[in-house]
Parts: C-alpha cells; structure tokens; sequence
C-alpha cells in the first residue's frame, strides 16, 4: 500500500448541459455564435434553429453551462 499525498489543485470541471427541446440560448462566443432555439435533442446530437434566418443546425452536444439570465431580449439585435 502506497503512503502519496494527494496534493489539492484547482480545477476547472464540465458537466453536459441537459439541453430541452424549445429552450431558448445564446451562445457567447465560436464558429456558432448567436442566438438558437433547441428544436431536437438525442443522446448525443441536438438539433439547432436560428430565430431570424431559420437555418437549422445539427451538432454534438456540447458541455458549456455558463449562467441564465431571466429578463434577456431574444432575439439579440446588434
């Protein structure tokens, strides 16, 4: 039996979002940037809809939970 120490760091954990189908979100930031609406959800698919174009987008679930916000304008107008 080994006597290491574990030593305590900082880090930074992940956990899959449970996205549901008519969910509004705003995604901050990378090549899908804007505003979706979840129209499909599997185990490891979703399927996203822009709210001004229409244009549907199916990807990986992803795991980015930042905050909600209640009280946001949606569509977001630049």
């Amino acid at each position: 039996m080994s006597n290491s120490v574990q030593k305590l760091s900082k880090v930074t954990i992940f956990k899959s979002y449970p996205f549901r189908v008519g969910e509004k979100i705003f995604i901050a930031s990378g090549p899908r940037h804007g505003d979706w609406e979840v129209v499909k959800v599997e185990e490891q698919r979703i399927r996203l809809r822009c709210p001004v174009s229409q244009r549907e987008l199916e990807c990986n679930s992803f795991s980015y939970f930042v905050e909600e916000r209640d009280g946001e304008p949606w569509p977001h107008i630049n």
